[in-house]
């Protein structure tokens, strides 16, 4: 009796997200990013599709990219840069990003102080909001 409310519990659960899944499905463009080049060796690319909303003009994305790092008690970014692309017959932008992952922080004494995972960025970037199109970023 109990493993069959459990199996009940489980498939309604699980029609609840199938349907909000197809419901949220519905919020997003097609996406195609085909038109885009290729990564480089040592790059990957990497995407995000923004679902449809009110008032796209309206809204703006703030965008950082960065990387985990093992540090102390300082204040750190990563050095490097996110520099914005044409995609030639396109007018469409993407992002290259770069950096050999070095950071850059402030000299305070950490006495005693064991070190931390924290997670370092470069500067932000903040992008114009359009569902229409995917943010395509090319990171080392």
């Amino acid at each position: 009796m109990k493993f069959s409310k459990t199996l009940i519990t489980g498939l309604v659960l699980m029609a609840g997200v199938s349907a909000f899944a197809q419901k949220k499905a519905e919020k997003f463009e097609k996406l195609q990013i085909e038109m885009f080049p290729k990564a480089k060796e040592g790059y990957k690319q990497v995407y995000i599709q923004l679902p449809v909303a009110k008032n796209e003009n309206d809204l703006k994305v703030e965008v950082f990219v960065g990387a985990e790092k093992m540090l102390d008690c300082n204040n750190y970014s990563l050095m490097g840069e996110m520099k914005s692309q044409d995609l030639q017959g396109w007018g469409y932008n993407y992002y290259e990003v770069e950096s050999k992952g070095e950071t850059a922080g402030t000299l305070m004494a950490c006495p005693g102080q064991k070190l931390s995972k924290k997670f370092v960025t470069l500067k932000p970037e903040i992008v114009r909001y359009n569902s229409k199109l995917p943010l395509v970023f090319y990171v080392p």
